[in-house]
């Protein structure tokens, strides 16, 4: 599907930053996705069907949400694709200011 790594942080404009920084973006590129998917599904799900996928998080369990979301939601992977595009759309426009922001910050102390 697509891979959350170092490769998109180039594609990105982001591959000048420390390493430090790069995890903490993905971290922030995976949890912005995770939302903004859950959002759009969300909104398309009746009541009933919020709760049967909320009890598979609740649980944590994850192979459980992905095959409900696959028999009910089978357009799902596309919802994760077009979001994704909108990310990294928003990501290469602030690129220059979040590498900027980087190289001003001091080391962190070791």
């Amino acid at each position: 599907m697509f891979k959350l790594d170092n490769t998109l942080l180039e594609e990105l404009g982001l591959g000048s930053l420390p390493p430090d920084e790069k995890n903490r973006m993905l971290g922030h590129i995976y949890e912005t996705l995770e939302m903004r998917v859950g959002v759009k599904l969300a909104e398309q799900m009746s009541n009933e069907q919020l709760d049967e996928f909320e009890s598979f998080i609740d649980s944590n369990d994850e192979a459980g949400a992905l095959k409900w979301l696959e028999s009910n939601f089978p357009n799902y992977k596309q919802v994760v694709a077009d979001e994704l595009e909108n990310l990294k759309s928003e990501i290469r426009q602030a690129a220059p200011q979040i590498v900027a922001a980087s190289q001003q910050q001091p080391p962190a102390a070791a």
